[in-house]
């Protein structure tokens, strides 16, 4: 019986949406639990499949739901107690010991805090639990580090010294539309739209916005996908044959070869798009509008990806304040 449930509600995900999912659980629980004691029987595991499938239906991403899981794992191999039975003081414990023996920041502990918390509350709004344990459990409190952006300089510096044509795109597009990495990779030929200068990119949770790219992107896409010899649909590929779609991975790595090779740090995907993001900002870009192109729900997330221009700052002072 342990397996039944998620077997049951991993046939039907195809079928149903989340609210439907979630009364056909309810019921499902009650028919073949039935009692206090059949619910002990249901494991630690079978509760986690049915959370990492209810998430699933949510529309998080793979790398979203393996992080859970992998997190998620970790405490249940640590404690050996049914989830009923777990307390807050063994959580509290548990992030503790798992700071001490990887020594990792306070960022990533927090980080494993955030999903045990969405987990557990998970199984409190299922009436699987009666109080989420780590709800008595705070942030933990970190330092706000600002976040280095990509100088106009070395951004002509990596434009001037890319060897292939497909690299000067990726920069280009990821600098010009301050899309995800993972956006990029997903993107088809199709998705292209040249005359507009736009695409259309999926991204957390599958929802679908609209970027916007510049004239010299628009060139250099068009220049590299006129040298391909292939005919897959992926916007960017692999250089050699097979010529498949180019992974998460690929890109960067590609381009964190090419910081290093420059003597440029910490060169990444997400650097390019924190530095589109304050560029935008920075020349007057309502912050509503940035929020709007990065795809981001709320406008507290794009002010921690954005690094606003003190002297900006010290000149809107003098033009509406002083």
């Amino acid at each position: 019986m342990d397996n039944q449930i998620y077997n049951i509600l991993n046939d039907m995900s195809d079928y149903l949406n989340v609210s439907q999912m979630k009364k056909l659980q309810e019921i499902l629980i009650k028919r073949l639990e039935g009692t206090n004691e059949a619910a002990e029987a249901v494991t630690n595991d079978t509760y986690l499949e049915m959370f990492l499938t209810a998430k699933q239906i949510e529309g998080c991403s793979v790398r979203t739901i393996q992080y859970y899981k992998v997190t998620i794992e970790g405490l249940l191999r640590k404690i050996d107690v049914p989830l009923r039975k777990m307390s807050t003081e063994m959580i509290r414990e548990y992030l503790s010991e798992y700071q001490a023996k990887n020594g990792c920041s306070k960022v990533t502990v927090d980080n494993v805090r955030r999903n045990l918390s969405s987990f557990f509350s998970w199984l409190e709004e299922e009436d699987h639990i009666l109080k989420s344990p780590v709800r008595r459990i705070h942030k933990i409190k970190t330092k706000t580090a600002v976040k280095e952006i990509i100088s106009d300089e070395n951004i002509e510096t990596l434009r001037d010294n890319c060897g292939e044509k497909r690299d000067l795109a990726i920069i280009d597009i990821l600098y010009s539309t301050g899309m995800r990495v993972g956006e990029l990779v997903n993107l088809d030929i199709d998705d292209l739209n040249f005359e507009e200068r736009e695409c259309i990119v999926y991204g957390k949770g599958d929802k679908e916005r609209k970027v916007y790219f510049d004239a010299r992107t628009k060139l250099h896409l068009q220049n590299y996908l006129d040298s391909r010899q292939d005919s897959n649909k992926a916007l960017f590929v692999s250089l050699n044959y097979p010529y498949d779609r180019l992974k998460i991975s690929g890109v960067e790595i590609r381009l964190r070869k090419l910081g290093r090779k420059l003597n440029i740090d910490r060169i990444h995907p997400h650097k390019f798009r924190r530095t589109m993001a304050t560029r935008a900002i920075d020349k007057g870009m309502p912050i509503e509008q940035v929020q709007k192109l990065l795809g981001h729900q709320q406008i507290d997330t794009t002010m921690k990806y954005a690094m606003v221009n003190q002297s900006n700052v010290k000149s809107s002072h003098r033009k509406y304040i002083a």
